[in-house]
């Protein structure tokens, strides 16, 4: 069984800065692409940015310049760097990766989200 668990999450200024990490742990071989969603109320859920296990990364044009993805492959952790945060960053984030188990198939693992407020 593979879990993944979000860290990091809180209420911080206009302004300010967040990072958000995630780690799975398991029985796992090995993970390929993991990312970050969120979700804010009313709305449905987006991408923010994702990274292969090349290395390859992917944003969202709203976090383009102001977020920063990166994953460690021996700790199976994957963090969110946020800085210059908006109001409308506000949502509840949510971690996923793409992970092979040892004794299953690949499938799409979420962590239980964290949330993310953004106000004076």
């Amino acid at each position: 069984q593979v879990q993944l668990v979000e860290s990091g999450g809180g209420l911080v200024q206009p302004g300010g800065s967040l990072t958000l990490s995630c780690a799975a742990s398991g029985s796992i071989f090995t993970i390929g692409t993991v990312g970050w969603f969120r979700q804010a109320p009313g709305k449905q859920r987006e991408l923010v940015a994702d990274i292969t296990s090349f290395d390859k990364t992917n944003y969202a044009d709203a976090a383009k310049g102001r977020f920063t993805i990166s994953r460690d492959n021996a700790k199976n952790t994957v963090t969110l760097q946020m800085n210059s945060l908006k109001p409308e960053d506000t949502a509840v984030y949510y971690c996923k990766m793409r992970v092979k188990p040892v004794a299953d198939p690949w499938g799409d693992y979420w962590g239980q989200g964290t949330q993310v407020t953004v106000s004076s």
